[in-house]
């Protein structure tokens, strides 16, 4: 019986494919162990625990940015911490640990190391963080979503994703799906997201730009988020959610989508099949430029920046293409050759082989 430690957390950008070779772990081996490594205030806190996983907390230990008070304190934090996982490998005879990032992949990182316990890594995002670029250095499992990640020992492994889209039938549900959103079957849909918060340029923009989509001929399925700042126009054709559950059925209605550049969204519009206008978040390291460069690059997606997202642009750019089936479908079957549906296999394969002795030789 194999036990794995899987460690990652704080967004669901790390959560949600931890989950998701979690979950086919086990499907695989029943008698399996699967624990996960979190932080008592991420995201996993929450979704690891319903999910049926057992949480093995550590303190959340962002890596010090600059010299202060905090940064002396940070090494005799961190090896305790290292400590504390080491003596979890060792207590739970943990066979492999699966880091997917964040800040509990370090300790996890350098407590296998000293334990002799062999590494995977998983990187979501195109511009990798720090945990990983340390991790990547002692391992040679490394799996990236995105052939442009720059990690050493690195291979491109996709994203291990949700089985509900892994498994979507797009034509097979798409009746169902316009049902469920009170859409027309008659006309194309472009599908709107900026996340679960929601994302205020995108949003302002596409009300703006309601009237303007609609007479072109297309209707709108815009998932504003919980926090969104704007009411519904009223315009016929213009359906406003705040959020949904169901983005299994979203996905299914959606002939092309705006959305930021989130490495999961990404993953997900790019392997099925979906063109897509990508708004990278405009604050932070930049990665989600980075995550849509491939699909971009393919002819599979259009790169616009937050500040020129704006009803000018909508109209100037977005509706000739929204205009022009061959593009639309053009553009997907792009979008399609650069997605991957079958991350989580490749993904496990690496685990299965970091479990391996090295050859001979080696």
């Amino acid at each position: 019986m194999t036990t794995y430690l899987l460690a990652g957390g704080g967004t669901a950008g790390h959560v949600n494919p931890l989950l998701a070779v979690a979950d086919a772990l086990m499907l695989r081996d029943p008698g399996a162990t699967v624990l996960v490594l979190g932080t008592a205030e991420g995201l996993e806190a929450r979704l690891v625990p319903a999910r049926g996983y057992e949480l093995l907390v550590v303190p959340r230990l962002p890596f010090p940015r600059r010299p202060n008070r905090a940064a002396l304190g940070f090494l005799p934090r961190m090896n305790r911490a290292i400590n504390d996982v080491a003596t979890m490998l060792r207590e739970r005879s943990v066979d492999v640990v699966v880091g997917f990032g964040g800040y509990v992949a370090s300790p996890a990182y350098l407590a296998a190391r000293r334990a002799g316990v062999p590494i995977a890594i998983h990187e979501a995002n195109a511009k990798p963080g720090l945990a990983n670029r340390l991790g990547s250095r002692m391992s040679r499992s490394v799996g990236v979503a995105f052939a442009g990640t720059r990690l050493p020992h690195a291979s491109v492994v996709g994203m291990p994703l949700r089985r509900e889209i892994v498994q979507l039938d797009r034509p097979a549900v798409r009746g169902t799906a316009l049902e469920f959103f009170g859409l027309d079957p008659e006309r194309p849909t472009l599908l709107v997201t900026g996340g679960s918060l929601g994302a205020r340029r995108i949003n302002r923009t596409i009300v703006d730009s309601a009237r303007a989509v609609t007479e072109a001929g297309w209707q709108v399925l815009h998932i504003t988020g919980s926090k969104a700042e704007v009411t519904d126009p009223g315009v016929p054709g213009y359906h406003m959610v705040a959020y949904c559950d169901r983005m299994d059925l979203a996905l299914s209605v959606a002939d092309a989508a705006v959305s930021r550049a989130g490495a999961a969204t990404v993953s997900e519009l790019s392997a099925l099949g979906i063109p897509a206008v990508y708004v990278p978040y405009p604050v932070g390291n930049g990665e989600q430029r980075f995550n849509a460069a491939d699909v971009v690059r393919a002819g599979g997606g259009i790169l616009v920046d937050d500040a020129a997202f704006l009803p000018d642009w909508v109209v100037s750019t977005l509706l000739p293409v929204l205009a022009d089936p061959r593009r639309i479908h053009t553009m997907g079957e792009a979008a399609r050759s650069v997605g991957v549906l079958d991350g989580t296999e490749r993904m496990i394969e690496l685990i299965d082989r970091a479990g391996q002795p090295p050859p001979a030789g080696r």
